[in-house]
């Protein structure tokens, strides 16, 4: 297995998670942890590497698989537009995230993930599952669906689809085409995580199907 460079912004919790997921499949594998900066300044050796970013905010030079989706990603107002006007879907701020593990043979639809601020720090906390009527999960799936596979042609990877709600439809926040800090929430919940997922789905090994615990039911 090559060396993999996981490529970080402001949130180390992300990157410590899917290096622990990459050493539970392959634990003789370097697995290197960096940030943009050193990026920049050429402190870190990419050649032959598999690179894995965990944040948006990456070199316009950079190349890795999905680096286009990125781009489309990390765009938000461009991509609100793009989705109200080819998707048909209200757009605004939301505050929960569907995560879909979008395989070689298509997507799994995991549990979704709300987001409470904290009442003394005012920091965000996240917590899985969010039970969601039958009615959201269809508009839900069909919309990742939609957007991940008919909009994008996205690549293998664990999305998150952050989203919100008015009256009784869903709308459209943004996509994250890695698992942020949201996803921190799937740990030791969901089997296998959505780090564990997103090694698996940049490595092409098979997932068969998600699971919650039954402690967290």
């Amino acid at each position: 297995m090559p060396k993999v460079v996981i490529v970080t912004g402001y949130e180390q919790g992300p990157a410590d998670r899917l290096k622990a997921a990459i050493a539970q499949s392959y634990p003789l594998t370097e697995v290197e942890i960096c940030a943009v900066s050193e990026l920049n300044s050429g402190a870190i050796a990419l050649s032959g590497a598999i690179v894995c970013p965990l944040t948006l905010d990456v070199p316009s030079n950079l190349v890795f698989p999905g680096q286009n989706l990125f781009r489309f990603c990390a765009n938000v107002l461009a991509a609100r537009d793009r989705v109200a006007q080819e998707l048909q879907v209200p757009v605004g701020d939301g505050n929960f995230w569907l995560p879909v593990v979008l395989t070689a043979k298509g997507p799994l639809y995991a549990e979704a993930i709300a987001g409470e601020s904290d009442k003394l720090s005012g920091e965000l906390t996240y917590s899985q599952p969010l039970h969601l009527s039958d009615v959201w999960r269809q508009q839900l799936y069909e919309l990742a669906c939609r957007l991940l596979v008919d909009l994008l042609n996205a690549p293998p990877a664990t999305y998150l689809m952050q989203f919100g709600f008015v009256g009784d439809r869903i709308f459209f926040d943004r996509l994250l085409p890695f698992p942020a800090a949201p996803a921190i929430a799937s740990v030791g919940v969901q089997v296998p995580d959505l780090f564990v997922c997103h090694w698996h789905c940049l490595t092409n090994q098979p997932i068969y199907d998600l699971e919650i615990t039954s402690l967290c039911l």
